[in-house]
Formats: C-alpha cells, structure tokens, sequence
C-alpha cells in the first residue's frame, strides 16, 4: 500500500481535531458551528450507559510445534535419563512433536441480553476455547453460534445467570460525515476503553472481501478492539470495528466499521441458520469504463457489464446476457460495478425482482428469482473442473474466448473468429510486433484456433519442436487479416 501503509485485521476508533481557527474568525453568527466543530462537551453520561454491553473476547488455541529442539549429550545409563525424555518429548527414543497454547484478544458487543454477541470472525477463528469477560470482572465460556468470513462477522453465545446489559442496531444509512461516533473496545488488552471521532467517510473498499462498503473513522482504534461497536450518539451501534490502516500498527486516526445495515442481515441469517444464505444473480461482471460506455452509447459509465452468464444460474435461460448493463436491481440504483454483489447479496433467496438493464442502448425491465449464493459458489466450482481456463497468458498477451461481451466491447465484426487478446504486456513479444487489445488471433503455424487452450497447446508444441518464432494470423476488428512472426522467448 502507497506510503508504506499496512492493512491490519484488527479494528476501532479516536482522534478528535482541534478546532485550530480562532471563533472571532467567524463572528457572532457563526459562534454555534464553532461549538459544534469541537464535539459534545463530555460522552460520559452515553459511555457510562454503554460499557456493560462491550465485551472482551479471549480465546486460546492450541498449535503444534514441530521444530526440533536440540537435545545435549547424556552419557549412556546417566540417572538423568527419564529427565531428559520427558522435556525433550522423546519415546522410544524418537522426539515427539511439542504444542504450545496461543493467547489472543478481541471485543464484542451484546445484542441480546439472552446471551447474544457479535464479534469478528477472524477474533474467533480457529479458536479451541473462547471466553467473554464482562465490565465488572465476570467471565462465561462463548460457543459459536455462526461465523461469516466474507463480512468478517461472527456471533457468539453465552449463557449468563441474570439477563445481560443488550444494545441494539441503528441505521448506518442514516448517517452523514462528519457525525460524532463512539467506540468502545479492548485495546492491547487493557480492557474497557472509550474514544470518540467522526465519520471520515463512508462507502470505503478497501479489498478485504466481495462486500466492502465501510465506515471510515478518526477514532482511535487499535490492536484488540476488532469486533467492538461504532455507536451513534443515540447508543445505538452503527457499525462492527474491523481494520485500520497504519504503518506502525497503532492508530493513526483511519479506522473502518463495517455498516449495522449489513452487520443486521448478516446476525440474523447467522442465528436463524448458523450459516449465511445470500442471493444470487449468477452473472460474472466488470465495471463499465468510459470507454466502453461511449461504446454503448450511454452517457454515463455507470452500472455493471455483464461479462458472462453462469452455467446452470438463475439468468441462464437467456433473461439476461453478456453486453447487458445492470444500472438498477431491486429497485436500488447499480452506481459502480462493486454495488450489484452487494445488493444481490442482500436480496432473500428466491425472491423475485426487477433488474433494469441496457441492452445495445436501450433499457429493458427484466423479472429474474434468485438463486442461492452458497449453492453457486458448488456449482461455479464444479463448473471449473470441467470446463478450461477462461483466460490464458501466452507471448505477453492475455487472451480469453471471444464471447458475445468481449465482441460487444471491442467492435470485433460477427465474422471474425478465433481468440481475442484482452490485454498486451509493455515490453513483451507481443508488444513489439503492434499486437493490441482487441486483436483476434485466428491461426498459430496455419492451424485454426478457437480457444486459449488450444493457443497454449499450439505454442507448446511449437516450443518443443525447437521453433524460435510462432507465426499467428491476427484478425483486427473490422476483420482485416495479417500474419506476425512473434518469438518465443
């Protein structure tokens, strides 16, 4: 990451920035946004209310170490012979592999004063025993009801004698940047601990899952406070503490929170199923360029192109189809490629919605039932050990079958045969010889090819023969053929 920026797996929040401009600057009528530029006067009397709800989460887990250890020379019939067996770990004269118990710690947060708590997954993950100490001392072994690695979301379950101290949900929707949050979490292991800041940002990806729409925060969060709670100054949670950026891995004031929106619907399938079941369109998508847009005579690149259709999908009966343009499901505006999983993902299985495509410039309403996310993930797997590698990389070039979406992107004429190339390295053979995206490559060595894997096969062949050059009939868009001699280095 750029400055030597480091993404840690450990959450929370803090830093509140001075106001650093005199309130006369802003004259009389301004005296009230200056107050509120420095934040409420005191968070105790929310905080106070709140701390018994927060927990820490302890888990141990116990890993084998399967280093030798080196062991000193005993003389023959010493009587410390026994002794050094037993620390060594040897029987029958073999040195037996030695574990050790791991330690770590986390935050969580009550929702239900039954026993419910949410924390991270990845504070849980793995664990062998896990243990929920309380604000006043009090600990409850924790079992694990669900756990969601894809939002990193867990939730757990104790069994206390007196009802808990429960929080609930607020609308992450709702809030607007530069609204006052509250974290509270367990910090390097020090136990309860407070910091407040802002809303920095929202909608943040940050390349941790196929969901990521974060709240980013100023409030201090560190090593510990995974999985502790984002609240707003109602006490409601508006977000799980999940990451922070840092190069030192303290805080430096960015932190991000996964939304209580999605933190909702992801508990609730965790308690009713001890799983998640997330919809699922059955569509592969790239994100729609300004290049391509102008291609589609949209006015704006916005919206997910549908690059392919999943075999045995729901939208594999021909409802939807490569070229097409999600730019709303459900109802909900498709603004960014990123939207559509998310959105679908959220869906029930097996509703049915309205998908609004564009399809060669025009719009169309689609009616489609999704399917179930888990199931597809079975069937995309079982479709890849049979089906070839989609895209293959031979000379510098990325090449992929030339399916109705890579022609749609490219112009490529209907006539035109063979595999495209979708990407060309700098400096590659490739390269040298003015081979471009788009180009199709229709022979290698007078043979026709018409999938990657046959051109790998071919270039293989040729090298094992001893050949230096491969010489390849390139087809432009237009369906203009010339030959290229391209070396095999």
């Amino acid at each position: 990451m750029a400055l030597n920026t480091i993404l840690k797996p450990f959450r929370a929040i803090a830093i509140i920035s001075a106001l650093g401009v005199a309130i006369a600057q802003f004259g009389v009528g301004n005296v009230q946004t200056a107050q509120a530029a420095q934040g409420p006067e005191s968070v105790a009397d929310l905080a106070e209310g709140l701390l018994n709800s927060v927990v820490n989460i302890s888990t141990s887990q116990r890993v084998d170490n399967n280093s030798r250890t080196p062991r000193p020379r005993i003389p023959e019939g010493s009587p410390f012979q026994d002794f050094f067996d037993e620390f060594f770990g040897e029987r029958d004269g073999q040195q037996q592999p030695r574990s050790r118990r791991v330690n770590s710690l986390g935050s969580g947060f009550v929702i239900d004063k039954e026993g419910i708590i949410v924390t991270n997954n990845h504070v849980i993950a793995e664990a062998d025993d896990i243990e929920a100490i309380f604000a006043d001392g009090s600990k409850l072994s924790a079992e694990v009801i669900g756990a969601d690695p894809k939002t990193d979301i867990a939730v757990l379950r104790v069994k206390p004698e007196e009802p808990l101290s429960a929080v609930s949900f607020g609308n992450s929707e709702s809030l607007r940047i530069g609204d006052w949050v509250m974290a509270i979490g367990n910090p390097f292991g020090l136990g309860g601990t407070v910091t407040t800041g802002i809303v920095s940002a929202r909608g943040r990806d940050i390349n941790s899952g196929p969901y990521d729409n974060f709240i980013q925060t100023d409030a201090a969060i560190n090593r510990g406070n995974s999985g502790g709670p984002l609240f707003n100054q109602d006490g409601q949670v508006i977000g799980v503490n999940t990451a922070i950026i840092s190069p030192t891995g303290g805080s430096i004031g960015i932190g991000f929170a996964v939304p209580s929106d999605l933190v909702q619907s992801v508990v609730q399938q965790l308690i009713d199923f001890g799983e998640t079941r997330r919809g699922w369109l059955g569509v592969r998508i790239q994100p729609v360029t300004d290049e391509i847009a102008e291609s589609l005579d949209m006015k704006d690149a916005k919206g997910a192109l549908v690059a392919g259709i999943i075999k045995g999908g729901p939208v594999d009966d021909g409802s939807i189809l490569p070229g097409d343009v999600i730019i709303k499901f459900d109802g909900q505006d498709v603004d960014d490629m990123r939207d559509l999983p998310r959105i679908v993902a959220e869906s029930p299985v097996g509703k049915e919605v309205s998908v609004i495509v564009i399809r060669k410039g025009k719009e169309e309403t689609i009616s489609v039932t999704l399917g179930r996310l888990e199931d597809g993930e079975q069937l995309i797997a079982q479709n890849q050990k049979t089906d070839e590698p989609e895209t293959a990389t031979v000379l510098g070039m990325d090449i992929a079958p030339l399916d109705d979406a890579l022609r749609e992107q490219y112009k490529i004429a209907e006539d035109v045969k063979g595999v495209v190339v979708v990407k060309v390295e700098e400096e590659s053979p490739a390269a040298e010889k003015r081979i471009v995206a788009g180009d199709v490559i229709v022979e290698i060595a007078q043979e026709v090819v018409t999938t990657p894997q046959e051109v790998k096969d071919r270039i293989k062949k040729l090298k094992d023969d001893g050949r230096r050059n491969a010489l390849l009939m390139i087809s432009n868009t237009t369906g203009e053929l010339r030959f290229i001699t391209v070396p095999m280095r």
